[in-house]
């Protein structure tokens, strides 16, 4: 990165509406680390929604903040492209394997129907019963008499047994997940200082374990797993063939799958214990856990970002952005955006078209597990409220530093069992 240091002092940071509006760079890490992006595009949104950004440390970019132009942007995927890559910063390690989020159509259709059965809608029925099972087996391991972290402890575990199911991975095995996961999403790319070399070693360690169950699979017969879906699929059974596909699109679904969910779980924890009239409405009315589900995904917003580049020169909104340009979709910008949601830094529950967000993206690249997500938000919390009067947070979240994914490290909590 082009900054040595990332400020880890909220007072440090400069102010959002005090500096002139072309310095205004919102790719910084440590807004994000701090919580204090909200500001920055705030600001953009009233004065410059369409933003240019000519000196930052993933290069020049145009920031499009406004729910209706990202919504815009994301259609046009003749000129908007998603290749070659889908985060703001470009590889440093010339390691940067191809998934087919970050191609266009046909490729990305043909090899985003190979995986999705996986997720539809049949096999989600068939998968809600596993996950209350394991939801309520989680929450009741957990201690009743001291503090612990919500993310290790609930959070990441209940998404990463999911992930073994949809991968069909060994029960054993099903923190490599996790694990593949943190790793392929710490690059300097969105902000991590990481060692690049070691990312790399990595991801060829989980190739090999991949590729092992790829010929395992398509040895045998066909089952609704990710792996065997796209082993036996005649358009994408050659992917093993050529490594560096593989491994994009593994670990796509792995990130998809692992770290959307688990940030949305805590946060859900965070934003109710802040907004404490909230929690004593979802008390009163458990009925409203579904749509409390998609508040929180839209208060959370777990991916901050996706990037576009520009295919040949075109005018958005006035400005002239020229071929080849980045122009970078901030989701967690859109789902704050005064002029289509109101209230939208107020976290209600019951809020009116809570499903109408721009979490899970739009257009072909929408997240193809977002029923997923939304089914395992609601059984969790469906099981939480059976159990517990209260999970209390006992101190502030750490937060993670990165402009892509919008996550926790540490929720303190502590449980209040019902009478």
């Amino acid at each position: 990165m082009a900054e040595a240091a990332i400020s880890l002092n909220s007072a440090d940071l400069p102010d959002p509406w005090g500096q002139s509006i072309e310095d205004i760079d919102p790719s910084r890490p440590e807004y994000f680390l701090n919580n204090r992006h909200g500001e920055y595009f705030r600001r953009l949104r009233k004065e410059d929604p369409v933003h240019f950004c000519a000196k930052s440390a993933f290069g020049p970019y145009w920031s499009i903040t406004r729910f209706d132009d990202i919504v815009a942007v994301e259609q046009n995927t003749k000129v908007f492209s998603s290749e070659p890559s889908i985060i703001i910063g470009d590889a440093t390690d010339d390691f940067e394997p191809p998934m087919f989020i970050a191609m266009d159509p046909p490729i990305h259709d043909v090899q985003r129907r190979a995986a999705s059965p996986a997720v539809a809608p049949q096999r989600l029925s068939e998968l809600e019963d596993l996950i209350r099972s394991r939801a309520a087996a989680i929450l009741d391991s957990l201690p009743r008499d001291e503090p612990f972290n919500w993310v290790d402890r609930v959070s990441r575990e209940l998404t990463t047994q999911m992930l073994a199911t949809l991968f069909d991975v060994p029960f054993e095995d099903r923190y490599l997940l996790p694990y593949w996961s943190d790793i392929a999403t710490s690059s300097e790319a969105v902000g991590v200082n990481f060692d690049m070399a070691e990312r790399q070693r990595v991801m060829m360690e989980c190739l090999a374990y991949f590729s092992k169950l790829w010929q395992e699979r398509a040895a045998a017969p066909p089952k609704f797993d990710f792996i065997s879906l796209m082993a036996h699929n005649p358009d994408t059974r050659d992917m093993v063939t050529n490594p560096m596909e593989l491994v994009g699109n593994l670990m796509l679904l792995i990130v998809g799958g692992n770290d959307t969910t688990r940030n949305s779980i805590s946060g859900g924890i965070v934003f109710l214990n802040q907004n404490p009239a909230e929690y004593d409405k979802l008390r009163a009315n458990p009925s409203l856990i579904p749509n409390m589900v998609s508040e929180i995904i839209r208060f959370q917003t777990p991916l901050s970002h996706m990037r576009r580049t520009v295919k040949e020169d075109t005018v958005f909104k006035g400005k002239q952005i020229r071929k080849g340009d980045k122009v970078v979709l901030w989701y967690c910008s859109g789902n704050r955006d005064e002029s289509v949601i109101d209230n939208p830094d107020e976290f209600h529950i019951d809020r009116d078209r809570a499903r109408h967000h721009i979490s899970f993206g739009f257009g072909i690249h929408r997240c193809m597990g977002n029923r997923m997500a939304e089914m395992q938000l609601r059984v969790l919390w469906e099981e939480i409220m059976k159990r517990f009067e209260r999970i209390e947070l006992v101190a502030e979240p750490k937060r993670v530093s990165s402009n892509f994914v919008n996550g926790y490290e540490e929720v303190m909590v502590r449980l209040h069992e019902k009478a």
